[in-house]
């Protein structure tokens, strides 16, 4: 099955490449979409299009037989590249979700990566349909970033327009060795409540701040005192992060404002620590705005949220097992715990059926393990989201496309090799 793979690798290479320099916000992803479904119609698949906004399905149609949900996100987000790279974005589009103001935009989630697996998995597939049988369903989903993708294709009715799925797969590549594959039964990945936070205030003149109640002021405090939430109220065995991502206050440095707006982003892995975590919040916030001598209560309303990722036990098992036989102990290893979220686990719950989440490694090795080894990994090696994320093509690309062969053929009864 994975034959045809090193033939397929240029073309595949020409579409990644393309993606990267093309990126597209959340909800806006028009061309990456239409890129895509022209690929899966050449393949031959029955494709719909415009599914909770922008979002795209493949249906291959093979006998009878298992049913495979394969997923990748599409979309891109506000920064500014930075790696050098001779196909970097240089695109700058207006955001609608920052006011109309105009942004940089680049692939820096490796969602472009995601999509190239995917077209690779799904040609190979529908190339070699007389080794297996049953229904593949290649999915490419919008607006992962925001939280509300893999909703809206549901609320859109993407389950309704196939055969329902009997197991939900997907991957994310990640600053780990590429060609690294990794798996974890149960929790992999945290939730995340974003928060708009309106502090308000009294504005005035900058030299008589006795006659305000200065916004600035009261959001440094608040500020302060959302680190103690994890430092003091959960036990050191659970797990958290409260981050303030935006602070705004003010126009000019003699005027003080009457309001000031934070952003604030929580990671948590359990239920019940997600609920003291934002309890926590509300309490701070309430209590800080009342000391100062609020005018107004504050306001807190959500901007997104994503459910702890939590893949199936059986399910994964199978598929590390699978994976270990494939590519070899030294490279499909156990994944840890991630604190960045996903909303892959919204089609697997809609759908009633098993999920699998992997993440598969995608920066240069040496570089890696260097860094691991002198203790300077998160100095060294970029992140997802960094403006200097960026996956090496090789062998990061061809890895994420067998991942993906390999494991829907698991499920659909036929080898991967030959």
């Amino acid at each position: 099955m994975l034959a045809g793979l090193p033939e397929l690798l240029p073309e595949l290479t020409e579409l990644y490449v393309d993606l990267h320099r093309s990126p597209e916000l959340s909800f806006a992803e028009y061309e990456t979409a239409r890129k895509l479904a022209a690929r899966l119609s050449a393949a031959g698949y029955e494709v719909h299009t415009g599914i909770g906004g922008t979002g795209v399905l493949g249906v291959l149609r093979n006998g009878p037989g298992p049913v495979v949900l394969l997923r990748a996100d599409i979309d891109a987000l506000p920064v500014e590249e930075r790696t050098g790279l001779e196909y970097a974005s240089t695109v700058r589009v207006a955001d609608e979700s920052a006011g109309g103001r105009e942004v940089p935009v680049m692939h820096a989630c490796g969602h472009d990566m995601h999509a190239t697996w995917l077209t690779g998995a799904a040609r190979l597939l529908a190339e070699q349909r007389q080794q297996w049988s049953g229904t593949v369903l290649a999915v490419f989903q919008p607006g992962e970033e925001v939280g509300d993708g893999a909703v809206a294709m549901v609320r859109d009715g993407v389950l309704e327009r196939a055969p329902t799925p009997e197991v939900v797969l997907g991957q994310h590549v990640v600053p780990g060795p590429a060609g690294w594959v990794l798996t974890r039964p149960g929790v992999l990945m945290a939730a995340t409540d974003a928060l708009r936070v309106v502090l308000h205030g009294r504005g005035g003149h900058g030299s008589r701040p006795e006659t305000t109640v200065d916004p600035a002021v009261l959001a440094a405090s608040v500020v302060l005192k959302l680190q103690t939430i994890v430092s003091r109220e959960i036990a050191a065995t659970e797990q958290a992060v409260v981050t303030v991502g935006s602070m705004q206050v003010g126009t000019a440095h003699n005027i003080i404002a009457d309001h000031a707006t934070l952003e604030v982003n929580v990671r948590t892995f359990d239920e019940q620590i997600r609920d003291r975590v934002l309890a926590a919040i509300r309490r701070i916030v309430d209590g800080e705005a009342a000391a100062a001598g609020a005018p107004r209560q504050p306001e807190i309303t959500e901007i997104a949220r994503f459910p702890v990722t939590t893949n199936d036990e059986a399910a994964t098992a199978e598929l590390a097992t699978v994976f270990r036989d494939h590519f070899g102990a030294e490279r499909a290893v156990p994944a840890p715990m991630v604190t960045g979220s996903e909303d892959f686990g919204e089609l697997g719950r809609a759908a009633g059926a098993p999920s699998v989440f992997w993440l598969v490694g995608g920066l240069d090795a040496g570089q890696v393990t260097e860094a691991a080894a002198a203790g300077r990994f998160e100095q060294d090696v970029p992140s997802n989201h960094s403006a200097l994320f960026a996956p090496v093509l090789d062998p990061t690309l061809r890895t994420g496309v067998e991942t993906l062969v390999v494991a829907a053929l698991h499920w659909l009864g036929a080898p991967a090799v030959g």
